[in-house]
């Protein structure tokens, strides 16, 4: 379908839907108090009843509010079985206005009503003139385009990003497009006030109490910042050599390649700075040798003990060198220090911030996140020969990938000390801008694989540049041992057979059913059942002790036989036939500690993609009630990435490792057993990796009740106070995380904007 026609289409039904509109009111539930206007949140649940008439379909929700915070807004869809969390969804509120909001969400056919829960944190705020109107996919097709054209400053660039969009509704359906929808918005709302909330708040520098800093710093090493040219534009080769000018720590120099520039202003404005300052050194090639090269003759003439990387079109801020210096000065055996960035348009607003985790070896396997600010000693990349021809697009992901194999001396600094210009020629603009960039990585992810000597293969993902999997061979099948903890429940139980058998692809391995107390006859008729069929490859194990889930799967660990142990939830189902076969192979790695895996509802939204300490207060997951197509905060649901904790709904462990660290804790008899057993692991020096490439049904909730009697919240709370006091650390950073992003219950990876 063309463009144009889409557009017309979706002007002449948008007529039609706009008729539809409703005025809502605000009916309290719980935890709220309403004082002359102004609604009081008087606990950790408060939530209202959205009365008046809503459409199923689009919708598109407009409200007034005034608040000292950004209130994390959630939506509870009742379908006629009650409000759950299976039937809920994030807003992201875009501000449009003074005050005024702006959200678009979907409401699937026969829900009955609407629940609004303003976050989970005492607070006061305002809102009002809430309305609905009917709103149609094609309007929001071309809302969210325009948008994104004219927010990123693509704006030559409309049909390119239109073509995207409609490649993501053919592929993925409309339930894709809400997805990416979604993930415009949070891009947007982070770009927008949010993001310049968090810039005032956190870049409001006292210059001059760090250039007195500087004066006392014992250690102060040249640094060489290396700018490869070539037919830049004037005005971005100007702010991008200024930046380096403006910076407040002055031992620097700057070491420029002209790859032979046929644009006549770029020697021009190179010789102009050269005479200026006598720290900037330029080299001119005579012939075109591409970036790789040109990166080089740069590299030739730099002196510095470390070398930093700057893109032509870009800038650094202006206390980018000065940050980097105090890291050198804590670790002065720093080999390798990244920062966090974000991008700058054409003119000058700066959006999408990425705020990374600290060293994290399998999601730089996945994709170049370190990347800027990128700095490195200058003696190991003269070591490595620096940057290789032929891997252009991607020469500094391989020189990483190659860096990081000589030293585990890596620093991040979580603070943006870059900004990456977006403009139509820049990999900033989006992936699809320099495509060659994609296949320049999946070259140095198969040369390190061959330089690693791993056996194994790197995988695309269908729509995705810049982002891979990789898949590790099994020369043999070791065997798994699957420990299911259970009690009755056998209907569950049954499935999550079944589901193993049926669809596993991985044949050697035991199941070691660990009764825990079961009473009905027919959870034994399921055990006789599955005896049938399985034979010596099931073991029933019964224990007659109180509940404690870290004893339980500890006694059947003890009765294993495979020197892989799998603890495996029964109310997991299997999705993907390979799910054993991808665990193994990560599971194999000497630096592998837990190995966990994606998990859905049954709604197919996020249930676990990883655990990250401090969310909600112990522990939370990332991304959970996310939609299946949503990609996740720069890729990070596609990739097969580092987490401080998986969940033991489904992780596997080397048998040596479990015993390595003690197993599982039974002093914490139900909750934060797998959290204290992944951060004892970390504690070794091992790597716990979430696996995205792989993904099972978790029927959530059916096994165990609530905190819901006073003995139960009694041991709850002793079990958190064990937490507190152990791991106090990590629980207020997370290394896998970035303490720039939020804690907030459901809000991992967003912007953290109270302060």
């Amino acid at each position: 379908m063309k463009i144009k026609s889409i557009i017309n289409r979706g002007l002449t039904a948008l007529a039609g839907a706009l008729q539809l509109r409703s005025r809502m009111k605000l009916s309290p539930i719980s935890d709220l108090e309403n004082a002359d206007g102004t609604w009081i949140s008087t606990g950790i649940d408060p939530a209202f009843l959205l009365e008046g008439r809503f459409f199923c379909g689009w919708n598109i929700l407009t409200f007034n509010s005034i608040s000292d915070e950004i209130i994390p807004v959630k939506l509870y869809l009742d379908e006629g079985t009650g409000f759950s969390e299976e039937k809920s969804l994030m807003l992201d509120s875009i501000k449009i206005g003074t005050n005024h909001y702006k959200t678009i969400f979907h409401v699937p056919l026969g829900t009955k009503r609407l629940r609004l829960d303003p976050g989970e944190q005492e607070s006061r705020f305002n809102i009002e003139k809430i309305k609905i109107r009917k709103t149609i996919k094609y309007y929001i097709f071309i809302a969210s385009v325009i948008k994104l054209c004219n927010q990123q400053g693509y704006r030559y660039t409309f049909k390119t990003m239109t073509n995207k969009f409609l490649t993501t509704y053919k592929s993925e359906g409309l339930v894709g497009m809400k997805q990416k929808i979604r993930a415009f918005q949070n891009r947007n709302q982070n770009n927008s006030d949010n993001y310049g909330k968090w810039i005032s708040y956190n870049e409001n520098n006292n210059i001059d109490e760090m250039i007195k800093e500087i004066k006392f710093l014992e250690y102060r090493p040249l640094i060489s910042i290396i700018l490869p040219v070539y037919n830049v534009d004037e005005v971005w080769l100007r702010k991008c050599i200024d930046s380096v000018i403006n910076q407040i720590y002055g031992n620097w120099e700057l070491c420029i390649s002209d790859d032979a520039s046929t644009k006549p202003h770029v020697k021009m404005v190179l010789t102009e700075y050269e005479k200026k300052d006598e720290r900037i050194k330029v080299v001119y090639r005579e012939k075109n040798g591409h970036i790789s090269e040109s990166s080089n003759s740069a590299l030739e003439i730099a002196t510095g003990g470390f070398i930093a990387l700057l893109d032509h079109d870009d800038e650094l801020a202006t206390n980018a060198l000065y940050e980097v210096v105090k890291l050198l000065n804590t670790y002065t055996d720093a080999d390798m220090i990244y920062s966090d960035e974000d991008k700058i348009g054409i003119n000058g607003e700066r959006h999408s911030p990425y705020f990374k985790p600290d060293w994290s070896p399998d999601l730089i396997l996945s994709n170049m996140y370190t990347c800027h600010l990128g700095v490195y000693r200058k003696s190991l990349v003269d070591k490595i020969g620096g940057f290789r021809k032929g891997f252009e697009g991607s020469q500094d992901f391989d020189l990483v990938l190659r860096l990081t194999e000589l030293t585990t001396k890596i620093y991040h600094i979580p603070k943006i000390l870059y900004h990456w210009r977006t403009i139509p020629e820049s990999t900033a603009s989006g992936s699809g801008a320099k495509n060659y960039t994609h296949f320049a990585g999946i070259k140095a992810l198969e040369d390190t694989l061959r330089r690693r000597n791993i056996e194994g293969e790197v995988q695309e993902i269908e729509g995705y540049s810049n982002i891979y999997r990789l898949h590790y061979y099994l020369k043999e099948e070791p065997m798994v041992s699957i420990i299911i903890p259970t009690r009755d429940m056998g209907l569950i139980l049954d499935k999550c057979i079944e589901s193993i058998i049926n669809k596993t692809t991985y044949s050697n391995y035991e199941i070691i059913i660990a009764d825990n107390g079961s009473e009905e006859k027919q959870t034994f008729d399921i055990f006789q059942k599955w005896k049938g069929v399985l034979g010596k490859k099931l073991h029933i194990l019964t224990l007659d002790i109180p509940f404690n889930y870290s004893k339980i799967n500890n006694l059947a660990v003890q009765e294993s036989k495979g020197s892989l142990i799998l603890l495996l939830n029964n109310d997991i189902e299997v999705i993907s036939p390979n799910w054993l076969h991808e665990m193994v192979g990560y599971s194999l790695r000497s630096n592998t500690g837990a190995v966990g895996a994606k998990l859905y509802y049954p709604d197919r939204t996020i249930q676990h993609s990883g655990v990250i300490m401090g969310l909600g207060g112990v522990a939370g997951h990332a991304f959970r009630t996310c939609n299946e197509f949503d990609p996740g905060y720069f890729g990070m649901l596609l990739s097969n990435r580092n987490y401080s904790v998986v969940t033991a709904a489904c992780m596997m462990v080397r048998k040596e490792v479990f015993y390595e660290v003690g197993g599982l804790e039974e002093e914490l008899s139900v909750a934060f057993n797998d959290v204290d057993f992944c951060l004892k692991l970390m504690n070794q020096g091992y790597y716990n990796v979430c696996l995205n490439s792989i993904s099972l049904y978790h029927h959530e909730s059916k096994t165990r009740g609530a905190e819901d009697t006073p003995e139960k919240r009694e041991r709850f709370t002793k079990e958190i106070n064990y937490m507190l006091s152990k791991w106090p650390g990590i629980i207020e950073r997370d290394p896998f995380y970035n303490i720039n992003l939020s804690l907030e219950s459901d809000r991992a990876f967003y912007l953290k904007v109270s302060f």
